[in-house]
């Protein structure tokens, strides 16, 4: 199969190209920029130059494959409604040379879609009171394609992807354990996250351009739920910092943003099963915790690829 690509170059784009790759398929990707054309290379895959925003090109890009996957996502999240109408943009655009073909359409989103409070699967309704509302519109946009002759599906990764050189969610929490010299979690710390490694993330995409039935809604988390609290103490034990217990008022200029502190204090838990017996998807690699202690988090911090840290 050839697959149109965006996000190839990120930071969960390049393994799942080389899962891609490495399965026998092959692989146009997006750059925006030399250094992403550049590492798409590197990996086997042919660059196309363009962007979320030059619409043109990815209907161009999109006609010119058998299957897209759509990860790129980008913005301010002080903007959510610019964020969401370019995502819901770009779905559009991508699907609409895929209408009638009923060839693969994957795009991505996220389990903080869905309610807080219990465990949720993948048959939950979402919520566009919680926190991450910006993303239900391009999830709808993609399904609705089922109806026109494509064959979509919606891949919901787990707010911590982690694996090397993460500089997401837990990669700001051990910037921020460092600047502040303190681990901290929020009330009690028992609020659950859901977690996936990078690696068991692009098996499930390739599992879906590949198999997904038409109209699928599938859930990347390896782990359902790892208590907060544990992940700061892990990251507080790794770094010798000592651990503490914020309030949200506090949480909210302890951390990188409001943002990130209301994500970091949600107990967001979800079930995977049903992907895992729909698709034979049966992630294998390191937990989260497991991550964190033996991977890359704790090493010594590059100040060069270290995010500068809002003022308080």
């Amino acid at each position: 199969m050839h697959v149109f690509v965006t996000g190839g170059s990120g930071l969960t784009g390049p393994a799942v190209v080389t899962e891609l790759i490495a399965a026998g398929h092959t692989v146009t990707g997006l750059a925006r920029s030399d250094p992403a054309a550049a590492r798409l290379e590197s990996l086997g895959a042919t660059p196309y130059r363009g962007s979320l925003d030059d619409l043109d090109r990815l209907r161009e890009g999109a006609a010119a494959a058998d299957g897209v996957l759509h990860m790129a996502f980008g913005g301010d999240f002080a903007d959510p409604d610019e964020m969401m109408r370019r995502d819901l943009a770009a779905i559009e655009t991508l699907g609409q040379p895929l209408t009638g073909s009923g060839q693969p359409f994957v795009v991505t989103s996220g389990t903080l879609v869905l309610p807080a409070g219990r465990e949720r699967t993948e048959k939950d309704e979402t919520d566009r009171a919680g926190i991450a509302p910006f993303r239900i519109p391009g999830e709808q946009a993609c399904l609705a394609l089922a109806a026109e002759g494509v064959r979509p599906s919606v891949v919901r990764l787990a707010p911590t992807v982690h694996g090397p050189g993460d500089h997401g969610f837990i990669g700001m929490l051990v910037t921020t354990a460092r600047q502040t010299g303190v681990s901290a979690y929020i009330g009690d710390g028992a609020n659950r996250w859901p977690a996936v490694h990078r690696l068991d993330a692009a098996v499930l995409f390739r599992l879906a351009l590949e198999q997904a039935p038409a109209g699928s809604v599938l859930h990347g988390a390896g782990e359902s739920g790892v208590p907060f609290r544990a992940i700061a103490e892990t990251i507080g034990r790794g770094l010798g910092l000592p651990v503490v217990s914020l309030t949200p008022e506090a949480a909210a200029g302890h951390f990188a943003s409001p943002f990130v502190a209301r994500a970091y204090g949600t107990d967001a838990p979800v079930s995977s099963a049903w992907t895992q017996q729909l698709l034979g998807w049966s992630p294998v690699h390191p937990t989260l915790l497991e991550d964190i202690e033996r991977g890359d988090y704790l090493h010594p911090a590059d100040p060069a690829l270290s995010p500068e840290r809002p003022s308080r």
